[in-house]
C-alpha cells in the first residue's frame, strides 16, 4: 500500500454504499494525492532475519496544471524456519517489491482528472506447519513431534517462493456541475497473477497405518505433499456518483458495472521418499511442475450491476439534533464457467456424464439500511441502525460435481453510543448488535480418493447450511488524553455466531458417510478480543520524541468449520475440533522524529521497533486428525529492527 493518507473503518454490513461481500464492514483505504508542489519522504530500515526496507515518496512541481507523485517501495525477509534441503527456500520468507505513479490534472476549479497506476511483485515462501502431538498412525523416525517454535525443518523438502504479479489502472474524473451537486466517475482495470508453492506440511505426513508398515516399512514410503495452484484474474469497473447537499439533505446516488474473469489450476504431488525401514533417511527431488497432471482446472466469469443511493435529512427542529439516514442498494450479479479437470480427466457430474462441468447462475438483491442518529448533548450522541449484506454465491474449484451454492446474507440491528467528556480529554463509544444470518456458506474438506486409492489431491465442497443463524456482539472503545501528548487507549469486542448443524457431504473420519446434521464453527472469530495501546509525544528544541506500545489479546477461535469425528450428540466417540491457542502480543515503537537540519528546511527521523516485543508463542491455526495427530501454525516471533526517515 503506497504512501496512506487515511484508513476508514466501517463496522457491520455495508451493503448500500460498498455493496456484495461487506457483511462484517469494510476498509476504506485512502493514499495520497499529488499536491503540485516538491516534497520528498523516504525510508529505510533494518531488522533481525535479514530484513530490510526502503520506501521513496516524491511529489513534484506541477506544470500546465499537472501534478505528479511517484512512490516505490522495497521489503525482504529472510525465512522464519530454515530449510535443511541445499538449495531450497526457507519457510515463511518474502521478498516485495511495487511501483505506483498517479497525475492529478486540475484545468479549471470545478473539474479535475486523476489518473493513478501501480505494479507489484510479492515473493513469499509458505509458513511451517510443526507436528504438535502425534496420531494412532505409525511416525516415521524423522517425524519428530515439535510442540514449540522451531528455527530449522525436522526434514529438507523442495520449496520455493510463490510469486504474485498485480498491476492495475484508475481514472478518476471529478466536475462540480453545480454548486450543491458534484458527478464522479471512477474507472478501473487490474490484472493479477499468482503461483502457490507451498510445501510446508511436509512434518505432519510422515505416518502409515500399522498395515503398510507390517508390509514394507518406510521404505519408499512417499510425503512432503507439494501444493502447487496458478491463478489468474483481472477485472474493470466503471461506477458514476452523484454527491450533492441540498437544504438539509445530504445525499450519493451512482451505480456500478463491474465484469471478472477467472482462471485457475492445481497439482499435488509428493517430493520425498524415504529410504529405509524406519524413516529415518530420506530422499527429496524438486519435480518438474509441467511433468505432472493437473489436478483440477476451471474458469468463470462474473458479471454485476448495482444502482445505490443513500441520503441523510438533518430536520429543522430541536437545534438540528436528529440525524435520519436512508439508502438502497439494487445488485444483479451472474457468473458463467466450468469445471474443466478433475484428477486430471474431464470431470464426470452427478448424472454419470464425462465433460466440463458447467456454471450458470444469477442472483439479484435488494440490500437497504436505515439510521438514526440523536445529539442528546454537544458531547452525547446515540443511534440505532438497520443494515443488510451479503456474500455472493458461486460453485467450488477444489470440489468433484462443480455444486452451485447460494449467496449468504446477513441482516443486523445496532445501538450505540459516541460520547466525549473532561472537556474533550476522553471518548468512550460502545455499541451492541444483533441479527440473523441467512443461507451460511460452509466449506466441508476431504483428501480425493480415486479408485479407492487416496490421493494427494484435496476435495473441498461449498454449500449452504439450512435456515436461520444468529451472531450478536458488543464493541467498545475508550481513548484518554489525561496529560498533553500522552494517550491512553482500550478497546474490548464480544462475538458470538451461532450456525445451524449441516450435513457433511463427505465421509467423516470413521469412513462413514455422514448424513446426519453435524455442528458447524464459525471460523476466526474469538468471542473476546482486546487491545490497549500507550502514545506519547514531546516536542523539544529542534526534535520530537515519540513512544509508542501497544497490547491485543484474542481468546482463541476455530480454524475448521467442523469435527474430525463425530457420530453423534453425546457418543463418547465423538472428537471434537479444538480451539487455537489464547493470544497476547505486545508491539513497541520509539522514535526521535523531527530533527531539524539547519537552514535546509529538511527534516529527519530515527526509530526503534520491535514485533511481538516479549517473543509470546501460540498456536494461531490447528488441525486435528484421529490418525495423523495434531498440527498447527505458530505465531512470528521476536522481530526487531531500526529506521531513519528523511523528508524536505
Amino acid at each position: 500500500m503506497f504512501d496512506i493518507e487515511n484508513i476508514e473503518v466501517l463496522k457491520g454490513p455495508q451493503g448500500t454504499l460498498f455493496g456484495r461481500n461487506t457483511e462484517g464492514g469494510a476498509v476504506n483505504i485512502t493514499t495520497k494525492r499529488p499536491t503540485g508542489e516538491f516534497h520528498f519522504n523516504g525510508t529505510g530500515g533494518l531488522g533481525n532475519f535479514g530484513s530490510y526496507k526502503g520506501e521513496v515518496h516524491v511529489d513534484l512541481p506541477s506544470f500546465a496544471n499537472i501534478a505528479l507523485k511517484i512512490d516505490g517501495v522495497v521489503a525482504h525477509r529472510d525465512p522464519l524456519v530454515t530449510n535443511p534441503l541445499s538449495g531450497a527456500d526457507g519457510f515463511n520468507q518474502y521478498d516485495k517489491r511495487g511501483f505506483h505513479i498517479e497525475a492529478l490534472w486540475k484545468p479549471s476549479p470545478d473539474f479535475s482528472a486523476d489518473y493513478s497506476f501501480d505494479i507489484s511483485r510479492d515473493e513469499s515462501t509458505s509458513q511451517y506447519l510443526n507436528l504438535i502431538k502425534a496420531g494412532t498412525n505409525i511416525q516415521a523416525a524423522a517425524a519428530t513431534v515439535q510442540p514449540r517454535r522451531v528455527r530449522t525443518a525436522n526434514v529438507g523438502v523442495p520449496q520455493q517462493p510463490s510469486i504474485g504479479k498485480v498491476h492495475g489502472h484508475r481514472l478518476t474524473l471529478e466536475w462540480q456541475a453545480a454548486p450543491e451537486i458534484t458527478l464522479k466517475s471512477i474507472t478501473s482495470y487490474r490484472e493479477l497473477s499468482q503461483s502457490q508453492f507451498d510445501n510446508g506440511s511436509a512434518a505432519t505426513s510422515m505416518s502409515t497405518t500399522p498395515a503398510v508398515l507390517a508390509a514394507k516399512g518406510f521404505t519408499d514410503f512417499q510425503f512432503a505433499r507439494n501444493s502447487l495452484a496458478m491463478f489468474d484474474q483481472n477485472q474493470w469497473s466503471q461506477e458514476i456518483q452523484a454527491i450533492g447537499d441540498i437544504g438539509r439533505v445530504k445525499f450519493v446516488a451512482g451505480a456500478l458495472y463491474y465484469r471478472e474473469h477467472v482462471s485457475d489450476n492445481a497439482q499435488a504431488f509428493n517430493t520425498n521418499m524415504f529410504t529405509n525401514a524406519a524413516g529415518s533417511t530420506y530422499t527429496a527431488a524438486f519435480i518438474d511442475p509441467a511433468m505432472r497432471p493437473i489436478d483440477r482446472a476451471s474458469h468463470v466469469t462474473t458479471k454485476s450491476i448495482g444502482a445505490f443511493g443513500q441520503a441523510t435529512w438533518t430536520p429543522d427542529i430541536w437545534n438540528d439534533a436528529i440525524h435520519l439516514t436512508g439508502g438502497l442498494r439494487w445488485t444483479r450479479d451472474s457468473k458463467h464457467g466450468a469445471l474443466e479437470i478433475v484428477n486430471n480427466a474431464l470431470p464426470v457430474d452427478r448424472n454419470g456424464v464425462s465433460g466440463e462441468i458447467g456454471l450458470d447462475a444469477r442472483w439479484s438483491r435488494v440490500d437497504p439500511m436505515i439510521n438514526l442518529a440523536i445529539d442528546l448533548s454537544r458531547d452525547v450522541l446515540v443511534y440505532g441502525k438497520w443494515s443488510t449484506g451479503y456474500k455472493s454465491g458461486g460453485a467450488n474449484s477444489r470440489s468433484q460435481e462443480y455444486d452451485p451454492f447460494n449467496p449468504e446474507s446477513v441482516s443486523i440491528f445496532e445501538i450505540g453510543a459516541k460520547t466525549e467528556f473532561f472537556d474533550n480529554h476522553a471518548r468512550f463509544n460502545i455499541a451492541a448488535y444483533a441479527g440473523d444470518y441467512k443461507n451460511i456458506q460452509v466449506d466441508f474438506s476431504r483428501p480425493f480418493e480415486a479408485g479407492g486409492v487416496r490421493t494427494t489431491r484435496t476435495t473441498t465442497s461449498t454449500v449452504n447450511s439450512p435456515g436461520k443463524g444468529g451472531l450478536h456482539g458488543v464493541e467498545a472503545e475508550l481513548t484518554v488524553n489525561p496529560l498533553a501528548g500522552l494517550t491512553l487507549s482500550a478497546s474490548y469486542a464480544y462475538q458470538y455466531v451461532h450456525i445451524p448443524a449441516v450435513v457433511n457431504p463427505y465421509p467423516n473420519a470413521a469412513g462413514v458417510i455422514s448424513t446426519l446434521a453435524v455442528p458447524v464453527y464459525q471460523t476466526y472469530t474469538p468471542k473476546h478480543s482486546a487491545s490497549a495501546a500507550i502514545d506519547y509525544e514531546l516536542p523539544l528544541n529542534g526534535f520530537t520524541i515519540r513512544a509508542h506500545i501497544d497490547g491485543n489479546y484474542d481468546g482463541g477461535y476455530y480454524s475448521n468449520v467442523s469435527d474430525p469425528k463425530y457420530v453423534g450428540s453425546g457418543d463418547p466417540t465423538n472428537i471434537y475440533q479444538p480451539k487455537t491457542d489464547k493470544a497476547f502480543v505486545v508491539n513497541s515503537r520509539v522514535a526521535i522524529a523531527d530533527i531539524e537540519m539547519g537552514s535546509t528546511g529538511a527534516r529527519v527521523g530515527v526509530a526503534f521497533w520491535a514485533r511481538n516485543l516479549f517473543n509470546e508463542q501460540h498456536l494461531f491455526y490447528k488441525s486435528l486428525s484421529p490418525t495423523s495427530g495434531l498440527s498447527g501454525f505458530f505465531n512470528e516471533p521476536r522481530t526487531f529492527g531500526g529506521e531513519v526517515n528523511v523528508r524536505f
